[in-house]
């Protein structure tokens, strides 16, 4: 791809892009990448969900785009603090997604975000996706969070 190409592809010249984009809302992508989330259990430490992969965040493969799981492992892993009794879910100090296998378009994934540990000031969470029909691993991801984001350090 010559320089001319790359720089239309980044600066989505030639489309009516900034409309469209300006317009959204503020803070939409959260709900734009969590919409359909169903959750199956919720107890402390631990949040079980499904999810159907839809057309909104496939990428051109028709499998679900990476940056849309890694949004998933932050939202899960920012959920399931709130299991263990934190008042906050902090910042991110570090997400780290391991990419295993394809979820595709309509293929229904299982969501489990488990907490390490949560102390006053950090906490630890992975995040695992997996194909609801064989448990085949999609994605593993770990989060960890600041939590003390009200102290004067």
């Amino acid at each position: 791809m010559d320089i001319e190409s790359l720089k239309k592809f980044l600066e989505k010249e030639g489309g009516n892009y900034e409309t469209s984009v300006d317009s959204m809302p503020a803070r939409f992508i959260e709900p734009f990448v969590s919409h359909g989330i169903k959750v199956d259990l919720v107890e402390p430490g631990r949040i079980l969900c499904s999810f159907k992969v839809p057309l909104r965040l496939v990428n051109t493969g028709n499998f679900l785009h990476g940056g849309a799981t890694a949004t998933l492992v932050d939202i899960m892993g920012s959920a399931v603090i709130h299991t263990v009794g934190a008042p906050l879910t902090g910042v991110s100090l570090e997400i780290n997604v391991s990419y295993l296998d394809a979820a595709y378009l309509g293929e229904e994934i299982e969501l489990e975000a488990k907490v390490l540990r949560a102390g006053k000031s950090i906490a630890a969470v992975t995040v695992e996706l997996r194909k609801k029909k064989t448990g085949k691993i999609v994605a593993q991801g770990r989060h960890t969070k600041y939590l003390a984001v009200n102290s004067k350090l």
